[in-house]
């Protein structure tokens, strides 16, 4: 049984929100059930008019975050809270459903709850690590203790946050974990394997050879590089590298993979491009799992 969390309207000194533990969740069945909350009024975060200095500020584009926790009150408090930052937010309110976002879409952080229906946090946090999904993780959760922190951490957490918080941590934490990932992000140099790729010469070297690509296919590889091991799917790939939405009768992703695949793998023995079928695209080194 989960422990209900619930927003409490406390104003603290340095005007953040706290969340507070507050007796038992009352319906399994429907974690969104009126049941669950206990019509306490939700005191909302600092908005940006009494806030202007904003706390995040990372990159030139809007910074997205996946809140993965099935309480309707909390995901909604944080929700509230960093949209009022500018963050672009993503929920899902149970553990498969986290997942699946989390290995279909891209995010900056993802804040994750422990005790969700489903699949719990820690086998969530377990199988992004496994896949090769390297997006940093907030744990939020009720247990505490210090067994749980550090089974959170050795299983790849970045950050872990026992309940209750206040809303200006929670948006410090995610800011810090953002910061240490984007310094590996921005390297000049992406590594897969045997594949390198120079952002600052504008080269790609596999085994010691150098290989010619246009600016396009240089795009596409970079993007593919920086999400290895997720897999991608032709939407996203049109949208990211040719900024417009996907068209169903166009097959030019499929054209650009073939003509990167062409150069980076036919002449070597083994494949880094793969094709999941029904799904997209992944950048890995070859394993049993997915279709060449």
């Amino acid at each position: 049984v989960n422990p209900a969390v619930d927003v409490a309207p406390q104003r603290l000194p340095d005007q953040t929100v706290s969340v507070e533990h507050c007796g038992q969740v009352n319906s399994l069945s429907d974690p969104h059930s009126p049941d669950n909350i206990t019509g306490r009024r939700l005191l909302p975060p600092p908005s940006v008019e009494k806030n202007p200095q904003k706390l995040l500020i990372f990159h030139e584009e809007t910074m997205r975050i996946l809140i993965v926790e099935d309480e309707k009150r909390v995901w909604q408090f944080l929700k509230k809270g960093f949209e009022a930052e500018s963050v672009s937010v993503d929920i899902a309110t149970d553990g498969e459903r986290g997942l699946a976002l989390a290995g279909t879409e891209t995010y900056d952080a993802i804040v994750l709850d422990v005790m969700l229906p489903r699949k719990g946090g820690m086998e969530v946090l377990k199988s992004l690590r496994d896949s090769g999904i390297k997006t940093p993780v907030l744990i939020l959760s009720a247990r505490g203790g210090t067994d749980d922190r550090v089974e959170g951490l050795n299983l790849g957490a970045d950050d872990y946050l026992p309940k209750p918080f206040s809303f200006t941590e929670v948006l410090a934490r995610v800011r810090a974990i953002v910061r240490r990932t984007s310094s590996e992000l921005h390297s000049s140099t992406l590594t897969v394997g045997t594949l390198q790729l120079d952002l600052l010469t504008r080269t790609v070297m596999r085994d010691g050879k150098e290989i010619a690509l246009t600016a396009k296919e240089f795009e596409l590889l970079e993007y593919l590089m920086r999400n290895k091991g997720r897999v991608l799917s032709r939407v996203i790939l049109m949208e990211r590298i040719w900024d417009m939405n996907f068209d169903s009768e166009t097959n030019v992703v499929d054209v650009l993979i073939n003509r990167l695949r062409r150069k980076i793998d036919d002449d070597f023995p083994s494949r880094l491009i793969h094709t999941v079928r029904g799904a997209g695209y992944v950048l890995k080194e070859a394993t049993s799992e997915v279709d060449s």
